[in-house]
């Protein structure tokens, strides 16, 4: 298998997140990201923001499109689903898929509507203070 076919077939994944001006603030999506790498190195993962700090999703879309990933996830690792995850986002994504036809861009739930991510927080609020 040629670099070339090996790279136009690898997965990307985009974490979406809010942003915000505090760099600590992205701490715990950029190891979710770190997490995602070390247990499949075979998936381009990166981490885009909506505002506040960079990068924003179109940058990161045109990285994964430059390394030749032309399927993308985009999971938006928001808890609660306001104006962002319903509105903001499915009209970046439909830009994007306006521009880029040819990729297969997939947007997924919000992380905190995802029954195993309920379950784990609700272990976690349960369990004895460490």
């Amino acid at each position: 298998m040629s670099d070339t076919l090996h790279m136009s077939t690898q997965r990307g994944v985009i974490l979406f997140a809010h942003g915000s001006r505090d760099p600590l603030w992205r701490q715990p999506i950029e190891a979710v990201a770190r997490r995602m790498a070390d247990s499949a190195p075979q998936v381009q993962v990166r981490c885009a923001y909506l505002e506040l700090c960079a990068p924003d999703l179109d940058s990161m879309v045109h990285e994964l499109l430059a390394l030749g990933v032309q399927s993308m996830t985009v999971v938006p690792m928001f808890l609660g689903v306001g104006k962002h995850a319903r509105e903001d986002l499915p009209q970046l994504m439909q830009a994007l898929q306006a521009q880029h036809p040819s990729i297969q861009l997939t947007l997924r739930s919000a992380i905190g509507e995802d029954p195993a991510m309920i379950e784990l927080m609700a272990k976690i609020a349960l369990s004895s203070d460490k």
